[in-house]
């Protein structure tokens, strides 16, 4: 396990404050406030550190305040509701006092019913692509001029690995469609815990989905004068998964309007199973 990795899951094991009450850090992955990402998958920690039976089937979040990157967060969580098959908790991130976001959180104990889902797009193995951070390399490679902030940004190293199947130059968009797809994985082994598993996952679904909504307007995370921002974010965990083991993250955006833009993703295995799906909405502000 590389040292980035080792990282995540010491950001993920959360210090327990009181009953109810947990506290976590931050780090800064090149944005201008603490990554999305990291405070659901926080958050969501927090929720299953107070449930005895069960596992999270889902949860909805929305983003009200920028983070502090500088300042730590306290996870207060609210015991919703112990029923016989689920159970839901309410989960505040608090900084100084303020909400920076507001989370649901739904958990389902073991069972069996009807089962379908949509097949695997057929796409290109893992095996059979570059790493993002190669791409990263070339790009920037091919533009010297590149700014000092998003040369930081892009050579900043992740817990995840990504693997696209179409690589797209931030540094130089052009208007494409609205969706696009990632092999992705941890960076190294992972305990055997599937609740760890989950939150990982959780932390990885924020990356590239605001990028998605960002692909017909000729405009990235990186362009000049855009304000961007995530709004508000939606996951269900359909079946057990590895989140060290390459998942499949296929992405699209049906709408962008009065600023705002909806991505959407679905999460497939290396079998093909539909393990996951997201959605976000994203603020869009030229």
């Amino acid at each position: 396990m590389n040292r980035i990795l080792k990282d995540l899951l010491n950001l993920l094991d959360l210090e327990t404050l009181e009953d109810n009450l947990f506290r976590g850090e931050s780090r800064d992955l090149g944005g201008k406030s603490v990554f999305g990402g990291q405070v659901i998958s926080q958050a969501l920690v927090a929720a299953t550190r107070t449930v005895d039976d069960g596992a999270p089937h889902s949860l909805h979040a929305y983003f009200l305040r920028p983070g502090d990157m500088a300042k730590p967060i306290v996870y207060e969580v609210d015991r919703i509701r112990d029923g016989r098959s689920f159970s839901a908790r309410r989960v505040q991130a608090i900084q100084s006092g303020q909400p920076i976001l507001s989370m649901m959180a739904s958990f389902q104990r073991p069972t069996s019913g009807f089962e379908h889902q949509l097949p695997m797009p057929a796409v290109p193995p893992p095996d059979a692509l570059k790493p993002l951070s190669a791409c990263t390399d070339q790009w920037l490679n091919e533009m010297p001029e590149t700014s000092e902030r998003a040369h930081r940004a892009l050579l900043r190293e992740t817990a995840i690995e990504f693997r696209p199947i179409e690589p797209r130059n931030p540094l130089k968009p052009t208007a494409l469609e609205p969706r696009q797809s990632f092999w992705f994985r941890a960076s190294g082994q992972l305990p055997d815990d599937p609740l760890l598993h989950r939150c990982v996952l959780a932390y990885a679904s924020d990356f590239h989905l605001l990028s998605t909504a960002l692909r017909p307007h000729a405009i990235s995370w990186l362009s000049d004068g855009v304000s961007i921002a995530s709004i508000d974010h939606s996951l269900w965990f359909h079946r057990e998964l590895r989140a060290d083991d390459w998942l499949l993250y296929v992405m699209d955006s049906p709408t962008a309007q009065d600023a705002r833009g909806l991505s959407r993703g679905l999460f497939y295995d290396r079998a093909g199973r539909l393990v996951a799906s997201v959605a976000q909405e994203n603020l869009m502000r030229g």
